[in-house]
C-alpha cells in the first residue's frame, strides 16, 4: 500500500472509529445512537438553513486549521491561534467601525487589518524562538492570555463606552450575503467560506509552488542541514510564524465581519483557535486535508445543536470529537491494522 494511500485512509478510519466509540457510549449511557447521529445529520444538512451554518461554522475553522497546519509543515507547534484569532477579530471589527468607506475599499482593508494584526502577534512567539531559543509553545500559550483580556480592555473601553459589545460595523465593511440568506433560508452563511477556501489555495501554494516555501518546509525538517545549505533559520522561523499568525487573524475577521459583525467581551476563550489544532491534526496537515477536516467539525459542531431532539445530550459530539483526535494521534496503531490486514489478504 502507498504511503500516499495510506495517510488518506487513517484519518478516515479514525473518524469512523470514533463516530463507532460515540456510539457505544451512547449505548453504554441508555441513549439511542441511531436516533441521536440521525438528528445530527438533520441538524447539520438537514435544511438549507442547516447547510448555511455549517459552512459557515467550517469557515473559521478552515483558517484556524491552516494556521496550525502552516506552522506545523515548517517544524513550529502554533499554540496560539487562539489569541491570533482575537486580535484579528478585534482589528477587524476597529476598521468596520472606525472609518466609512467604499466597500470595495472598506471591506478588504478590513481584511487585511486582521491579517497584519494576526500577523503581529505571531511575530513575537517568532522571533524570541529565532533569536533566543524559547520554545514557541510557551510563549503562544502565554500570548492566548494576554490577547484575550487585551482585546476585552479594547473591546469595553476603546471601541464601545465601557459595554460588554461594540455597535455593529458599517455595511460597507460586511461579510453578509443576501444572496445566502435568499438560498439558505436566511442562515449566517456569508462571502468568507470563499476566502477561507482560497486561503487554503494559497497555503498549498506557498508551501509546494515556491521557493519560500521550500525554505520554510527545509528548516521545519532539519535546521542545521538548512543553514549549512545557506539557508537563514532565523529568517524562516520568523516568517513561518508572521504567516500562520496571519491565517489566524482571518479566522477572526470571519467572526469579526461575518457571523456577528461586531466584538464582544470574552468570558474565555471561543474554543476555535484550539480546535484548529485538531482540525489540522485530523486533516493531516495539507490544505484540503484542512478543508476536509473543517466540513467535518462544523457538521459535528452545528449538527449536535439537535440532537437533544433525540434526548441525546448534545456533549455527546465533544467525546466524538475527542476520540477521533485520539485515533489520529495514535496512527501507528491503524497503521499496524493496515498492515496486519494487507498481510492477511495475501
Amino acid at each position: 500500500m502507498s504511503k500516499r494511500l495510506s495517510n488518506l485512509l487513517i484519518p478516515i478510519i479514525a473518524v469512523l472509529l470514533g463516530l463507532i466509540t460515540g456510539a457505544i457510549i451512547m449505548l453504554i449511557s441508555g441513549y439511542n445512537p441511531i436516533a441521536g447521529y440521525a438528528k445530527l445529520w438533520q441538524g447539520a444538512l438537514g435544511e438549507p438553513y442547516y447547510v448555511g451554518e455549517t459552512l459557515r461554522q467550517m469557515t473559521p475553522y478552515i483558517f484556524a486549521g491552516l494556521a496550525v497546519a502552516f506552522a506545523f509543515r515548517t517544524g513550529l507547534f502554533n499554540i496560539g491561534v487562539e489569541g491570533q484569532m482575537l486580535v484579528g477579530w478585534v482589528a477587524s471589527v476597529w476598521v468596520g467601525l472606525a472609518f466609512e468607506l467604499p466597500k470595495v475599499i472598506h471591506l478588504p482593508l478590513a481584511i487585511i487589518v486582521a491579517a497584519i494584526a494576526g500577523a503581529l502577534w505571531g511575530f513575537i512567539p517568532g522571533l524570541l524562538k529565532a533569536r533566543l531559543k524559547v520554545h514557541e509553545v510557551i510563549v503562544t500559550i502565554m500570548m492566548n492570555y494576554i490577547a484575550l483580556h487585551v482585546t476585552n480592555y479594547i473591546v469595553r473601553y476603546v471601541l464601545s463606552d465601557q459595554k460588554d459589545s461594540t455597535d455593529l460595523i458599517h455595511e460597507s465593511a460586511s461579510l453578509s450575503s443576501v444572496f445566502f440568506e435568499s438560498i439558505t433560508e436566511y442562515s449566517t452563511l456569508h462571502y468568507g467560506i470563499f476566502l477561507a477556501l482560497l486561503g487554503a489555495i494559497v497555503m498549498w501554494f506557498i508551501l509546494e509552488k515556491t521557493k519560500v516555501g521550500f525554505e520554510l518546509r527545509s528548516v521545519g525538517l532539519n535546521q542545521h542541514a538548512s543553514q549549512y545549505a545557506g539557508m537563514n533559520v532565523s529568517k524562516n522561523i520568523i516568517a513561518s510564524m508572521v504567516i500562520s499568525g496571519a491565517f489566524a487573524g482571518l479566522a477572526g475577521a470571519m467572526e469579526g465581519l461575518g457571523t456577528f459583525g461586531s466584538a464582544s467581551i470574552q468570558s474565555g476563550f471561543t474554543g476555535v483557535g484550539f480546535d484548529g489544532i485538531a482540525v489540522a491534526l485530523l486533516g493531516g496537515n495539507t490544505a484540503i486535508g484542512v478543508v476536509l477536516a473543517a466540513f467535518l467539525f462544523g457538521v459535528l459542531k452545528v449538527g449536535a445543536l439537535l440532537m437533544p431532539d433525540a434526548n441525546v445530550p448534545k456533549e455527546l459530539v465533544e467525546i466524538v470529537i475527542a476520540f477521533i483526535i485520539f485515533f489520529v494521534a495514535s496512527s501507528y496503531m491503524i497503521r499496524l491494522l493496515i498492515a496486519r490486514f494487507k498481510k492477511g489478504a495475501k
